[in-house]
């Protein structure tokens, strides 16, 4: 779960793997305060959150250039064929082209299916302001795919 929301979130399995590295040892080191397995799922779902975010802001006033962008096995080629990219390899690069707030929200309640309140308090937002970015977020991901997935995306009735 920590890792597959870092991932999400980040775009990178790397980064995702050293965000639940983080999580983790933060986990070892805050263990004895957290009861119940509720908890700790929480927890763990709302450190890994914002470790995510923190990296990605660190990122972007940082830019790096890794190794991964002169492999180009893991690039996506734009000339290249429909076909031959994945469907979630495009769904994922949809997902990560949403603005950071849309993106968090969007992962927390689809792929963790969390509530709309439970996102605002793990959060620290309002209720109003996560159904606002899952909405506006959900808006921009149909627009963006009925340009570049056409082949999967049914035309209104």
């Amino acid at each position: 779960m920590v890792f597959s929301i870092a991932l999400r979130i980040t775009g990178d399995p790397s980064t995702a793997e050293e965000v639940a590295q983080d999580v983790f040892l933060e986990l070892h080191r805050s263990g004895e305060r957290l009861v119940g397995e509720d908890h700790i799922r929480y927890w763990l779902r709302r450190v890994a959150t914002h470790r995510a975010i923190d990296t990605l802001r660190r990122r972007a006033h940082r830019p790096e250039a890794g190794a991964e962008e002169w492999d180009d096995d893991r690039s996506m080629d734009d000339d290249a064929p429909i076909g031959s990219i994945s469907l979630q390899a495009r769904i994922d690069e949809l997902l990560h082209a949403l603005p950071e707030p849309m993106r968090v929200v969007v992962v927390l309640r689809y792929q963790e299916e969390m509530l709309p309140d439970e996102i605002a308090l793990l959060l620290g937002k309002s209720v109003a302001s996560v159904k606002s970015h899952l909405h506006q977020g959900l808006k921009l991901l149909r627009r963006k795919a009925a340009v570049t997935m056409k082949e999967y995306v049914r035309e209104p009735a």
